[in-house]
């Protein structure tokens, strides 16, 4: 018995060894775990890092896409903020910034609200989501059919003798940009009605009976319950619209190309033309840059403000 238990007493270290093997093996593989994902890390620096670098550096110079670009300072900058079309450009851009955040944010908020809940609430959805699954080049062609003078609004007006019927609905500024705002309201509705549809499934079910039997219903109970906890929700579809609307070019291109004259560029589309219509790739460029900077500081303070409504609510 003695023996034995000297023997055992002896043994007993051999665990204590088996986990400061473990230990050793999870240092060398979170040592390791960074190199699998160094990969993934140059995929990205080739794809968005580098060609950011490049079109920053291209913004600062002279370049016609074959010639080396020649160094020229603030020059585009200068010729971009001088250009009266541009002024133009931007004042477009921020008016599709307004009707994206307004017309398919309150028609998708309005048509979820009215079939939640409904016996037939998918099926009465289906119509306005199927758009969605359209190409904004489809929308423009589409729309470009319906809104071209004599076109299929022009025919309906005409036929039961309504004004109208021989206006041209893309033929001025900024009736054109309204026009086409109209238009990708008809495709983006749909989707949006289905993320506050989302939104409306997570709200739980307890503070609406308790409301109810409060005595609240319609426009109150939509205004005290169902609105402040769509909030979040409201958040991701008005910041979507925001991105969406300010990078707006295939539906303008196809319906309009900027024109009449350059009535309804928006910055992309001028973009697009200094660089491959012009060749001038430094002007392009610094468009670029400008849009982007303008993207990226509208989505930071819209954030910000909401994150501090919520906390300010919580």
């Amino acid at each position: 018995m003695g023996q034995a238990e000297v023997t055992s007493t002896i043994e007993r270290p051999a665990p204590v060894k088996r986990r400061t093997t473990a230990q050793q093996s999870a240092r060398t593989g979170a040592r390791a775990a960074p190199l699998f994902g160094l990969p993934a890390v140059a995929v990205v620096a080739l794809l968005l890092y580098l060609p950011f670098l490049w079109t920053t550096y291209v913004s600062f110079t002279d370049y016609d896409g074959l010639a080396s670009p020649i160094w020229s300072g603030l020059a585009n900058y200068k010729a971009m903020f001088s250009d009266p079309d541009l002024t133009g450009a931007l004042v477009n851009t921020l008016l599709w910034v307004a009707g994206m955040v307004t017309l398919p944010v309150v028609l998708g908020l309005l048509i979820a609200v009215l079939t939640y809940g409904h016996k037939w609430g998918t099926w009465l959805r289906l119509p306005f989501l199927l758009p969605y699954a359209i190409s904004g080049v489809a929308v423009g062609v589409i729309w470009g059919f319906v809104l071209q003078p004599d076109g299929a609004l022009g025919q309906m007006l005409g036929f039961f003798g309504l004004p109208g019927a021989h206006t041209g609905w893309l033929q001025a500024g900024p009736g054109n940009t309204l026009m086409m705002i109209v238009a990708v309201t008809w495709q983006a509705a749909g989707v949006n009605a289905l993320l506050f549809v989302v939104g409306l499934q997570s709200i739980p079910a307890e503070p609406l009976e308790a409301a109810r039997l409060d005595g609240a219903e319609g426009f109150r109970m939509f205004w005290h319950q169902l609105w402040p906890q769509l909030r979040p929700i409201t958040t991701v579809v008005i910041g979507l619209s925001i991105v969406g609307s300010l990078k707006t070019f295939d539906v303008v291109w196809v319906m309009t190309q900027g024109g009449p004259g350059t009535s309804s560029e928006t910055l992309a589309l001028s973009m697009y033309k200094e660089t491959f219509v012009l060749n001038d790739y430094g002007q392009g460029a610094a468009i670029a840059l400008f849009l982007s900077l303008v993207t990226f500081a509208a989505s930071i303070l819209y954030l910000r403000y909401q994150l501090g409504d919520s906390r300010e609510q919580g």
